[in-house]
């Protein structure tokens, strides 16, 4: 199994995300939460497997929740760099990414 890391502006945008999810309904949150780690289970399996988006960077789509879970796999461990709703655009956080 291979180590994972959340950068901590990836835990920020969780939280928000959960925070807003649960405004929108309760139990929403706990819906996505669930997605959410479904998805970091698919990447612990296989890094490998997923889109390379911009450079290094591989993004898994979350299943039922219009968010990517953006990271970088290199030398056996995964940097979770970010989660982003999928209309937002590049140019918002490609600062984070170091493009």
């Amino acid at each position: 199994m291979y180590k994972i890391h959340f950068v901590k502006e990836a835990l920020f945008d969780i939280e928000d995300i959960v925070l807003w999810y649960e405004e929108q309904r309760m139990g929403l949150s706990y819906d996505f939460e669930l997605c959410l780690e479904a998805g970091v289970d698919a990447i612990l399996r296989n890094p490998d497997a997923f889109q390379k988006k911009y450079r290094n960077i591989k993004i898994r789509f979350i299943s039922r929740f219009p968010y990517g879970i953006h990271y970088k796999f290199e030398k056996n461990e995964i940097v979770v760099i970010g989660v982003f709703h999928t209309s937002r655009s590049p140019k918002n956080w490609s600062k984070r990414l170091g493009l």
